[in-house]
């Protein structure tokens, strides 16, 4: 039916006139993009895990000795999780790209390097002081991070802000 559409549209003729590496491109994106029932079950899935590990490490939090170290385990992930759960929605290139616009590219720097801090002064530096700052900056870059998606939110968080110092 697709094949038919494009044909009767005139797709089919351009696409004769495209070169080998675009017509490639395009059959292979075709071939491995995902029905969009699909990307909502995979964004639901990740989004949930990312929450539930979140949650998880919290509750980890109270147990003695190794709680701080799981809870940093589990709330990096969960992290990662939810961030990752946004490229069933928008595709892993188009997140990417979106993630390095300029209006987030600090944000996303922030956010991934505080994550790597927070494993790092877990694990390599065994200073669970300092994992527990990279945590809390993580919690902050990474709302900073997602509220640049919302239009308008970040200006003016940054006016309340401003009005509350004044």
């Amino acid at each position: 039916m697709d094949k038919l559409k494009s044909v009767l549209s005139g797709e089919e003729a351009r696409r004769d006139d495209r070169t080998i590496l675009e017509f490639s491109f395009q059959t292979v994106n075709e071939a491995t993009s995902l029905g969009w029932g699909t990307r909502v079950k995979g964004f639901v899935a990740c989004f949930v895990v990312g929450g539930a590990c979140t949650v998880l490490g919290v509750c980890m939090l109270f147990l003695p000795r190794v709680g701080l170290t799981l809870f940093i385990v589990f709330y990096t992930f969960g992290n990662i999780c939810v961030l990752c759960s946004t490229m069933f929605l928008m595709g892993p290139v188009k997140q990417l790209k979106r993630m390095c616009d300029k209006t987030r590219a600090l944000a996303t720097t922030i956010m991934i390097t505080c994550l790597v801090l927070t494993l790092c002064a877990a694990f390599w530096w065994k200073n669970f002081g300092l994992a527990l700052l990279f945590c809390i900056l993580q919690i902050l870059s990474f709302s900073w991070y997602s509220l640049s998606y919302i239009p308008f939110v970040r200006e003016a968080i940054l006016k309340l802000v401003a009005m509350c110092i004044k």
